[in-house]
């Protein structure tokens, strides 16, 4: 009984931890979102990039990189830039580069497992946008685009034509209601599945032992894991993405991780496709089909999968060739993880819930001062049977959480 109360508290407290590491990308995320539905323009972010030309990719990719954040708040900036004109290439390079070329994630990556992972995550950053551009250019999914822009249709049509210049509009009391408003509605549409995301993550870590994993990569942890063939590098890259997305612990929780499965003899490849997969990710499947409907949702994943594949592989094999690939034993096997600490994620946290507090009571204004008008902008109906469960499941989510909390306090 005291192991498994031990278990419990350590798997509420991991979940807790990750959250807090994300908290203010969060935040930041929405709040980037929510200028963008309401500062920008659908004409001038079709000037922009309303094309999947070099000079869209370029922007695309350049704007993500300079916001770089997880996941979750990504999906939310991705789905406002493409709502507002954006093409489905550019905005698939902010996404890709928002989640990719993170600054952040490549100190974590070389504390755990060294340089050549951090040469991977970010050249294998850039061939990610290059072969998803190419894959949409090959496919063409206008018929996609124009169902999944057409389920915002309503909203596009409340919204309406402005005139008014956005340095007007960043004056404006009543535009920053409109912020609060939106960022409010942004949270409501993720909130159940971030909950639950995160809970799931934490027992996954705290529950499930290294030797699943180990297991579940054919061929690692044998004699042959330092040599491996072409199909044991290709078999391990394509259950790296598998193996992420019944996880889900995020872009930067799954870095420890990730030094467990390099550790126990999982290829570079392997590796690699297992942390370039928080996009692919069963919560981050079910927002997309929110955002753009099931059929677009499901064209991302599958557009995600093959680049993270042959991305993967072609890094693998560049730094076999070049007699650069990483010793399994350069691996720093993560201990104890203390996720509360003094330092600059405390002052970020700190920044942003602070921004989050503001745009809340923006909200609360607006939504009191219009008498409730324009403030269901994501609501389609009454819930579904999936909402309910959903409903459900953060409920649970919720009480275990704050149960582990208390175990592990005690």
């Amino acid at each position: 009984m005291q192991d498994y109360l031990q278990i419990w508290g350590e798997a509420a407290s991991t979940s807790l931890g990750f959250f807090w590491m994300a908290l203010w990308a969060f935040i930041l995320g929405y709040l980037v979102s929510s200028l963008i539905q309401v500062l920008v323009t659908r004409d001038r972010m079709q000037k922009a990039m309303g094309k999947d030309g070099p000079r869209s990719m370029l922007l695309g990719t350049f704007f993500g990189f300079i916001s770089s954040s997880c996941s979750f708040s990504a999906l939310s900036t991705t789905r406002a830039i493409f709502y507002k004109g954006a093409s489905l290439a550019p905005s698939m390079a902010f996404m890709l580069a928002s989640t990719n070329l993170v600054i952040e994630l490549g100190m974590v990556i070389a504390i755990f497992l060294g340089w050549q992972f951090v040469v991977g995550e970010y050249v294998g950053g850039i061939l990610l946008i290059l072969i998803t551009w190419a894959l949409i250019r090959i496919t063409r999914p206008r018929r996609l685009e124009a169902q999944a822009r057409k389920k915002q249709s309503d909203d596009e049509e409340r919204e309406g034509k402005s005139d008014t210049d956005w340095k007007q509009k960043l004056v404006s009391l009543k535009s920053w209601q409109q912020i609060g408003q939106t960022y409010v509605m942004e949270w409501q549409m993720v909130w159940r599945d971030v909950l639950i995301g995160f809970t799931v993550a934490g027992i996954i870590s705290a529950m499930v032992p290294d030797s699943f994993f180990q297991a579940l990569f054919i061929g690692s942890g044998g004699d042959n894991s330092a040599n491996p063939g072409f199909f044991a590098v290709l078999a391990q890259t394509l259950v790296g993405p598998v193996a992420a997305f019944f996880t889900f612990i995020g872009s930067m929780g799954n870095i420890p991780l990730a030094a467990v499965l390099f550790g126990q003899g999982v290829t570079f490849a392997g590796v690699m496709a297992f942390i370039f997969s928080d996009l692919v990710v069963l919560p981050v499947l079910r927002i997309n089909a929110r955002y753009y409907g099931w059929k677009m949702a499901l064209y991302i994943l599958a557009l995600m999968l093959v680049a993270i594949v042959i991305a993967a592989l072609t890094m693998h094999y560049a730094l076999a060739f070049l007699g650069m690939l990483p010793d399994f034993a350069s691996a720093t096997a993560p201990g104890g993880r203390d996720f509360f600490q003094l330092n600059y994620q405390l002052v970020l946290n700190a920044i942003m819930l602070v921004a989050n507090i503001a745009l809340v009571w923006l909200w609360f204004r607006g939504k009191h001062s219009h008498d409730g008008h324009g403030h269901h902008h994501h609501e389609h109906g009454g819930k579904s049977l999936t909402d309910r469960v959903l409903s459900v499941l953060a409920f649970v989510a919720a009480i275990w959480l704050m149960g582990g909390a208390i175990v592990a306090m005690l």
